[in-house]
Protein backbone atom coordinates (compact mmCIF):
# COMPACT_ATOMS: atom_id res chain seq x y z
CA UNK A 1 0.00 0.00 0.00
CA UNK A 2 1.08 3.53 -0.67
CA UNK A 3 2.82 4.85 2.45
CA UNK A 4 4.33 8.57 3.98
CA UNK A 5 6.24 8.64 0.33
CA UNK A 6 3.35 8.77 -1.51
CA UNK A 7 -0.62 10.38 -0.69
CA UNK A 8 -3.46 9.43 -2.56
CA UNK A 9 -6.67 11.92 -2.72
CA UNK A 10 -9.94 11.17 -4.47
CA UNK A 11 -12.50 13.35 -5.19
CA UNK A 12 -15.30 13.51 -8.09
CA UNK A 13 -14.22 10.89 -10.15
CA UNK A 14 -10.58 12.42 -9.83
CA UNK A 15 -7.32 10.75 -7.88
CA UNK A 16 -4.37 12.68 -6.77
CA UNK A 17 -0.95 11.04 -6.20
CA UNK A 18 0.83 13.10 -4.44
CA UNK A 19 5.15 12.73 -4.19
CA UNK A 20 5.79 13.54 -0.39
CA UNK A 21 9.13 13.79 -0.22
CA UNK A 22 9.41 17.64 0.55
CA UNK A 23 13.06 17.48 2.04
CA UNK A 24 14.02 15.53 -0.35
CA UNK A 25 12.39 17.82 -3.56
CA UNK A 26 10.67 14.43 -4.32
CA UNK A 27 13.48 12.70 -5.27
CA UNK A 28 13.11 9.24 -6.12
CA UNK A 29 14.69 5.70 -5.09
CA UNK A 30 14.98 2.11 -7.16
CA UNK A 31 12.17 -0.90 -7.19
CA UNK A 32 12.80 -3.35 -4.21
CA UNK A 33 13.94 -0.47 -1.41
CA UNK A 34 10.55 -0.02 -0.07
CA UNK A 35 10.37 3.63 -0.86
CA UNK A 36 8.84 6.32 -3.46
CA UNK A 37 8.94 4.25 -5.77
CA UNK A 38 7.14 1.16 -4.45
CA UNK A 39 4.61 3.16 -3.11
CA UNK A 40 3.81 4.81 -6.59
CA UNK A 41 3.42 1.66 -8.28
CA UNK A 42 1.16 0.03 -5.32
CA UNK A 43 -1.04 3.51 -5.84
CA UNK A 44 -1.04 3.35 -9.54
CA UNK A 45 -2.56 -0.31 -8.36
CA UNK A 46 -5.41 1.25 -6.54
CA UNK A 47 -6.47 4.28 -8.85
CA UNK A 48 -5.97 1.40 -11.88
CA UNK A 49 -8.66 -0.87 -10.14
CA UNK A 50 -10.88 2.20 -8.42
CA UNK A 51 -13.67 2.12 -11.36
CA UNK A 52 -15.09 5.31 -10.61
CA UNK A 53 -11.53 7.37 -11.20
CA UNK A 54 -11.40 8.97 -14.84
CA UNK A 55 -8.60 11.43 -14.28
CA UNK A 56 -5.47 11.01 -12.37
CA UNK A 57 -3.36 13.83 -11.36
CA UNK A 58 0.49 13.45 -10.53
CA UNK A 59 1.83 16.50 -8.16
CA UNK A 60 4.25 16.85 -5.56
CA UNK A 61 4.15 18.33 -2.55
CA UNK A 62 6.68 21.19 -1.04
CA UNK A 63 9.40 23.15 -3.87
CA UNK A 64 9.34 20.88 -6.61
CA UNK A 65 7.23 18.34 -8.46
CA UNK A 66 10.83 16.23 -8.49
CA UNK A 67 14.09 16.38 -8.42
CA UNK A 68 14.94 13.64 -10.05
CA UNK A 69 16.60 9.98 -8.76
CA UNK A 70 18.69 10.30 -5.92
CA UNK A 71 21.72 10.95 -6.79
CA UNK A 72 23.23 9.73 -3.51
CA UNK A 73 22.38 6.53 -4.26
CA UNK A 74 22.32 6.10 -8.18
CA UNK A 75 24.80 3.16 -9.05
CA UNK A 76 24.72 1.61 -5.60
CA UNK A 77 21.33 -0.22 -6.57
CA UNK A 78 23.87 -2.92 -9.22
CA UNK A 79 25.80 -3.95 -5.90
CA UNK A 80 28.77 -1.23 -6.29
CA UNK A 81 28.39 -1.55 -2.29
CA UNK A 82 29.61 1.99 -0.70
CA UNK A 83 31.46 3.35 -3.62
CA UNK A 84 34.31 3.74 -1.21
CA UNK A 85 35.96 -0.10 -1.25
CA UNK A 86 38.67 0.48 -4.30
CA UNK A 87 38.63 -4.06 -4.61
CA UNK A 88 35.21 -4.49 -5.26
CA UNK A 89 34.22 -6.53 -8.04
CA UNK A 90 32.30 -5.29 -10.63
CA UNK A 91 28.47 -6.23 -10.85
CA UNK A 92 26.87 -8.34 -13.26
CA UNK A 93 25.81 -7.13 -16.79
CA UNK A 94 22.35 -9.50 -15.51
CA UNK A 95 21.96 -7.53 -12.29
CA UNK A 96 22.43 -4.36 -13.98
CA UNK A 97 20.18 -5.41 -17.22
CA UNK A 98 17.52 -6.59 -14.57
CA UNK A 99 17.50 -3.62 -12.05
CA UNK A 100 17.43 -1.34 -14.91
CA UNK A 101 14.54 -3.54 -17.04
CA UNK A 102 12.59 -3.19 -13.60
CA UNK A 103 13.41 0.28 -12.66
CA UNK A 104 12.98 2.23 -15.91
CA UNK A 105 11.09 0.19 -18.42
CA UNK A 106 8.52 -1.24 -16.90
CA UNK A 107 7.44 1.19 -14.55
CA UNK A 108 7.22 4.06 -17.49
CA UNK A 109 5.44 2.31 -19.94
CA UNK A 110 2.87 1.34 -16.95
CA UNK A 111 2.25 5.31 -16.88
CA UNK A 112 2.27 5.82 -20.34
CA UNK A 113 -0.28 3.26 -21.63
CA UNK A 114 -2.24 4.14 -18.04
CA UNK A 115 -6.19 3.31 -18.59
CA UNK A 116 -6.90 6.73 -16.66
CA UNK A 117 -6.17 9.81 -18.34
CA UNK A 118 -3.15 11.48 -16.67
CA UNK A 119 -2.10 15.20 -15.85
CA UNK A 120 1.47 15.94 -14.69
CA UNK A 121 1.13 19.39 -12.52
CA UNK A 122 4.29 20.60 -12.74
CA UNK A 123 5.83 23.05 -9.88
CA UNK A 124 9.71 23.97 -9.14
CA UNK A 125 12.03 21.09 -9.98
CA UNK A 126 11.08 18.76 -12.46
CA UNK A 127 14.31 16.90 -13.46
CA UNK A 128 15.45 13.69 -14.10
CA UNK A 129 12.72 11.26 -13.40
CA UNK A 130 10.69 13.32 -12.51
CA UNK A 131 10.23 15.15 -16.77
CA UNK A 132 9.96 11.48 -17.68
CA UNK A 133 6.95 10.53 -15.46
CA UNK A 134 5.61 13.94 -16.80
CA UNK A 135 6.37 13.22 -20.37
CA UNK A 136 4.71 9.73 -19.96
CA UNK A 137 1.51 11.99 -18.76
CA UNK A 138 -1.35 12.51 -21.28
CA UNK A 139 -1.07 16.38 -20.61
CA UNK A 140 0.86 18.27 -18.50
CA UNK A 141 0.46 21.85 -16.81
CA UNK A 142 3.14 23.74 -15.49
CA UNK A 143 3.93 26.70 -13.25
CA UNK A 144 5.87 29.77 -15.14
CA UNK A 145 8.58 29.43 -12.55
CA UNK A 146 8.80 25.52 -12.95
CA UNK A 147 12.31 24.30 -14.15
CA UNK A 148 12.29 21.70 -16.17
CA UNK A 149 15.50 19.78 -17.78
CA UNK A 150 17.57 16.53 -18.01
CA UNK A 151 20.28 17.58 -16.44
CA UNK A 152 21.15 13.90 -15.26
CA UNK A 153 22.33 14.03 -19.19
CA UNK A 154 25.25 15.63 -18.09
CA UNK A 155 26.39 12.57 -16.15
CA UNK A 156 27.29 11.57 -19.62
CA UNK A 157 24.39 9.66 -21.22
CA UNK A 158 23.95 12.39 -24.20
CA UNK A 159 21.24 11.33 -24.76
CA UNK A 160 20.91 7.98 -24.48
CA UNK A 161 19.66 5.88 -21.17
CA UNK A 162 16.08 6.69 -21.53
CA UNK A 163 12.79 5.59 -22.64
CA UNK A 164 10.92 8.83 -23.21
CA UNK A 165 13.56 9.36 -26.00
CA UNK A 166 11.25 8.87 -28.66
CA UNK A 167 7.93 10.70 -27.22
CA UNK A 168 10.30 13.64 -26.39
CA UNK A 169 10.96 13.83 -30.02
CA UNK A 170 7.13 12.89 -31.13
CA UNK A 171 6.44 16.14 -28.25
CA UNK A 172 8.63 18.66 -29.18
CA UNK A 173 10.58 17.60 -32.50
CA UNK A 174 14.21 16.30 -33.02
CA UNK A 175 16.05 19.31 -33.26
CA UNK A 176 14.39 20.76 -30.13
CA UNK A 177 14.65 17.38 -27.99
CA UNK A 178 18.65 17.35 -28.95
CA UNK A 179 18.57 20.80 -27.44
CA UNK A 180 17.03 19.22 -24.22
CA UNK A 181 18.84 16.49 -23.78
CA UNK A 182 22.67 17.05 -25.62
CA UNK A 183 22.42 20.69 -23.48
CA UNK A 184 21.06 19.42 -19.68
CA UNK A 185 19.70 23.04 -19.62
CA UNK A 186 16.92 24.22 -17.38
CA UNK A 187 13.53 25.52 -19.52
CA UNK A 188 11.52 27.54 -17.35
CA UNK A 189 7.34 26.75 -17.89
CA UNK A 190 7.24 29.30 -20.71
CA UNK A 191 9.88 27.90 -22.39
CA UNK A 192 8.52 24.45 -21.91
CA UNK A 193 5.00 25.84 -23.51
CA UNK A 194 6.83 27.19 -26.41
CA UNK A 195 8.34 24.10 -26.81
CA UNK A 196 4.97 21.72 -26.53
CA UNK A 197 6.49 20.09 -23.70
CA UNK A 198 3.95 21.05 -21.95
CA UNK A 199 0.06 22.05 -22.60
CA UNK A 200 -0.64 25.64 -20.67
CA UNK A 201 2.46 27.45 -18.56
CA UNK A 202 0.12 29.33 -15.87
CA UNK A 203 1.39 31.85 -12.44
CA UNK A 204 1.67 29.29 -9.83
CA UNK A 205 -1.36 30.54 -8.08
CA UNK A 206 -3.30 29.60 -10.71
CA UNK A 207 -1.73 25.85 -10.87
CA UNK A 208 -4.13 23.89 -8.74
CA UNK A 209 -7.17 25.38 -10.72
CA UNK A 210 -6.00 25.23 -14.00
CA UNK A 211 -5.36 21.72 -13.51
CA UNK A 212 -8.51 20.65 -11.56
CA UNK A 213 -10.37 22.65 -14.45
CA UNK A 214 -8.92 20.56 -16.97
CA UNK A 215 -9.62 17.48 -14.85
CA UNK A 216 -13.07 18.33 -14.65
CA UNK A 217 -13.72 19.09 -18.56
CA UNK A 218 -12.06 15.23 -19.33
CA UNK A 219 -14.42 13.79 -16.36
CA UNK A 220 -17.21 14.73 -19.02
CA UNK A 221 -16.34 11.81 -21.47
CA UNK A 222 -17.65 8.72 -20.41
CA UNK A 223 -15.69 5.91 -18.63
CA UNK A 224 -15.96 3.36 -21.49
CA UNK A 225 -15.08 6.45 -24.18
CA UNK A 226 -12.05 6.60 -21.44
CA UNK A 227 -10.65 3.37 -21.75
CA UNK A 228 -11.34 3.02 -25.31
CA UNK A 229 -9.24 5.92 -26.05
CA UNK A 230 -6.02 4.64 -24.31
CA UNK A 231 -6.44 1.25 -25.78
CA UNK A 232 -6.66 3.06 -29.27
CA UNK A 233 -3.70 5.15 -28.90
CA UNK A 234 -1.80 2.02 -26.94
CA UNK A 235 -1.96 0.88 -30.44
CA UNK A 236 -1.33 3.80 -32.21
CA UNK A 237 2.27 4.39 -29.70
CA UNK A 238 2.88 1.27 -31.35
CA UNK A 239 2.83 1.60 -34.32
CA UNK A 240 4.44 5.01 -34.27
CA UNK A 241 7.32 2.79 -31.91
CA UNK A 242 6.99 5.14 -29.17
CA UNK A 243 6.80 2.17 -26.77
CA UNK A 244 9.83 0.67 -28.33
CA UNK A 245 11.90 3.42 -26.36
CA UNK A 246 11.13 1.51 -22.99
CA UNK A 247 12.95 -1.06 -23.86
CA UNK A 248 15.93 1.14 -25.82
CA UNK A 249 16.24 2.72 -22.91
CA UNK A 250 16.49 0.34 -20.24
CA UNK A 251 19.13 -1.24 -22.53
CA UNK A 252 21.52 1.71 -23.00
CA UNK A 253 21.13 3.15 -19.36
CA UNK A 254 22.55 -0.89 -18.62
CA UNK A 255 25.33 0.31 -21.30
CA UNK A 256 26.12 3.77 -19.72
CA UNK A 257 27.00 2.16 -16.51
CA UNK A 258 29.92 0.48 -18.28
CA UNK A 259 31.29 3.97 -19.34
CA UNK A 260 34.81 5.13 -19.13
CA UNK A 261 35.84 8.39 -18.52
CA UNK A 262 39.44 9.79 -20.14
CA UNK A 263 41.60 11.76 -17.73
CA UNK A 264 40.54 14.86 -19.71
CA UNK A 265 35.99 14.20 -19.28
CA UNK A 266 33.78 14.92 -15.73
CA UNK A 267 33.56 11.93 -13.91
CA UNK A 268 30.65 12.73 -11.42
CA UNK A 269 30.81 9.40 -9.73
CA UNK A 270 34.20 10.10 -8.96
CA UNK A 271 33.72 13.58 -7.26
CA UNK A 272 30.93 12.06 -5.27
CA UNK A 273 33.01 9.28 -3.62
CA UNK A 274 35.97 12.25 -2.99
CA UNK A 275 33.98 15.03 -2.15
CA UNK A 276 30.44 14.54 -1.69
CA UNK A 277 27.17 14.82 -4.33
CA UNK A 278 26.51 18.36 -3.75
CA UNK A 279 30.27 18.81 -4.57
CA UNK A 280 29.65 16.82 -7.87
CA UNK A 281 26.44 18.26 -9.15
CA UNK A 282 27.53 21.52 -8.46
CA UNK A 283 31.26 20.67 -10.49
CA UNK A 284 28.77 19.60 -13.11
CA UNK A 285 26.79 21.93 -13.66
CA UNK A 286 29.29 24.60 -13.61
CA UNK A 287 31.19 23.17 -16.61
CA UNK A 288 28.24 23.97 -18.82
CA UNK A 289 28.17 27.63 -17.21
CA UNK A 290 31.43 28.68 -17.71
CA UNK A 291 32.83 27.67 -14.73
CA UNK A 292 35.41 25.05 -13.62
Amino acid sequence: MPGKNILIEKKDKIAWIIFNRPDKLNSWDFPGQGGITDEFQAALDEVEKDDDIKVLILKGNGRAFSAGHDLSTVGFIYGYGTGEQKDERRPSQRVRLNVDREAFAENHRRLFLFPKVTIAQVHGYCIGEGIILMCCCDLAIASEDARLSHSEQRMGFAGSGMGTIPILIATVGLKRAMDILLTGRHLDGKEAERYGLVNKAVSIDKLDEEVLELAKTICLMPRDGIAIGKAHRHLSYDGMGLTTGFTQGYLTHTLFTNLRWEADEYNFFKYRRDDSVRTAIHKRDARYEGGE
